[in-house]
């Protein structure tokens, strides 16, 4: 039995995607959320430290969170093991061995709190999942747990209409969190526009993505990105690409890609993803071979700790003002064309 009615969750890799139900979840459960600090350059020096140098940045950020919690005196950390979200669809074995790999590099005075998620047994469903975890806390009333679900599920719902409507990550998490929803105005139109393809981990951790949003609309560069796509639009883009759904953050990528790819008002794609990452390293390379036939412009950004900014920027700003020259070059074209066509009459 845990009395202690407090849980630690790590601001890294599926807190980008799931945090906003387990906002809901555990507070209506009466358990208290202590969130690790923001990604530093400590965060990640200290995650670094303690995994072999092969392993992908994602995961080196998730450890120096799990070590920040340690040291804010946080007992229950949450790490739960998410294996398959459907039959056949799976994480990344480093998403799916999480619970392991912190109980074996991170010593310290705390508790794993896990469970396994896995729609790939047939045995095993949600609420098993949600049971086993507020079990741990001596929570065994099913009544109580189905309405933590419900309240975690409308925190969720609500986060995600907010995001599929252009609201920013952040912005989004705080209305959500406050039962609200704000559906933001639509924004100026700015000249270019910019898919960016990425994991939410990568993309809205301000240290591990160096504010690439930030910085592109300071380029005067819209930018989209896949929890701007509905589940229809993200499976759309995946049959674009011809490709078959394996990896369980597929959408998020290759779903993604061939969205923007076929979208007339994109002028081009970014895509970032983490040095070392096996399936990034697949879904990037099916990207690469099918975009060819859009004749979109592509730049791959590719993260470890040891990226340094102005080089980053430098080939930001070197994309960006391919993709102005080539809208200017298209203005002009179509100008000619239509003078040309006013001329003949």
């Amino acid at each position: 039995m845990n009395k202690d009615k407090t849980i630690g969750i790590p601001k890294a890799m599926l807190y980008y995607t799931y945090f906003p139900f387990w906002y809901g979840f555990f507070n209506e459960l009466g358990i208290t959320i202590i969130l690790s600090d923001n990604t530093t350059k400590k965060t990640i020096t200290d995650g670094a430290s303690l995994v072999v140098t092969e392993t992908c940045l994602p995961i080196k950020v998730y450890v120096g969170h799990v070590l920040n919690l340690i040291s804010k005196n946080v007992k229950n950390i949450f790490v739960p093991s998410i294996q398959s979200i459907a039959p056949k669809i799976y994480n990344c074995s480093k998403i799916r061995g999480l619970p392991d790999l912190i109980r074996n590099v991170v010593k310290g005075d705390f508790n794993i709190i896990e469970a396994t998620f896995d729609k790939s047994q047939k045995d095993n469903d949600t609420d098993d999942f949600l049971f086993e975890i507020a079990n741990q806390f001596d929570i065994k009333d099913k009544e109580k747990i189905n309405k933590a679900k419900k309240s975690g599920l409308i925190v969720q719902n609500n986060f995600n209409t907010m995001v599929l409507n252009g609201l920013d990550f952040d912005c989004a998490l705080d209305y959500a969190k406050k039962g609200q929803i704000l559906i933001p105005p639509k924004k100026e139109d700015r000249p270019i526009k910019v898919a960016l393809i990425g994991h939410g981990y990568n993309i809205y951790d301000k240290k591990v993505s160096m504010d690439i949003v930030k910085k592109l609309n300071k380029m005067d560069v819209e930018v989209f990105n896949a929890h701007q796509l509905s589940p229809e639009q993200l499976k759309g883009g995946l049959n674009c690409l011809k490709t078959s759904l394996y990896w369980a953050n597929q959408y998020e990528m290759t779903g993604c890609a061939g969205h923007y790819l076929q979208d007339d008002k994109i002028d081009g794609i970014i895509t970032i993803t983490a040095f070392g990452c096996g399936p990034d390293s697949l879904m990037l390379e099916d990207i690469r071979r099918k975009s060819k036939g859009f004749n979109k412009p592509l730049l791959n950004l590719t993260l470890d700790e040891h990226t340094g900014e102005a080089g980053f920027i430098t080939r930001l700003e070197a994309f960006c003002d391919m993709l102005y020259r080539n809208k200017r070059a298209k203005m002009q074209k179509q100008r000619l064309k239509e003078e040309e066509l006013l001329s003949r009459l």
